[in-house]
């Protein structure tokens, strides 16, 4: 995953100047990594619900039924999961002292329990208290932002550098 790694940095550290006043470049990586990776799944999620479920409620049998908001949380979550491990494990937090399976393993623990609270925030906010879904979604999320970041370093990605050297640094 090497030629991953080096295209989305080579994308995004041209613009990290604009952040080094402020912002270490792991954090910014994770910004950018994260920020797009939640856009990516906040659409998934407003198509999947609008366009592909139509609002309607998904039957997987006559007697199990998923309602549309959570159906389309499950699917922007498919697509959403694997390409945040991707990023997070190869461009914001390369060089961890954990294994790639214990990477993963940790990453979906995390990923559950921020599963977890999204559910249960989006009944609160659908369900009982009448919010519009992707609002609620967004607002949501900002919450669960913080929440990974802190997990993802200090548990998931344990030990990773904190600026990983870019391959112009890699070859010196």
């Amino acid at each position: 995953m090497e030629w991953f790694r080096r295209l989305i940095l080579a994308l995004i550290s041209p613009f990290y100047f604009l952040f080094r006043p402020f912002m270490s470049e792991q954090n910014y990586r994770y910004m950018v990594c994260g920020g797009g990776n939640t856009v990516l799944d906040i659409l998934l999620y407003f198509v999947s619900y609008n366009f592909i479920l139509h609002k309607e409620v998904f039957f997987i049998t006559d007697a199990i039924a998923i309602k549309p908001h959570i159906m389309a949380f499950l699917m922007s979550f498919s697509i959403s999961f694997p390409m945040g491990f991707l990023l997070m494990s190869t461009v914001v937090f390369p060089g961890s002292i954990n294994r790639t399976r214990v990477q993963l393993i940790r990453y979906f623990s995390v990923a559950m329990m921020n599963m977890g609270l999204t559910y249960v925030l989006l009944k609160l906010l659908v369900e009982w208290l009448h919010f519009y879904p992707t609002p609620s979604r967004v607002a949501i999320t900002g919450i669960m932002i913080v929440i990974s970041y802190l997990m993802q370093r200090k548990f998931t990605f344990k030990g990773a550098v904190e600026t990983a050297p870019t391959s112009e640094q890699e070859a010196l």
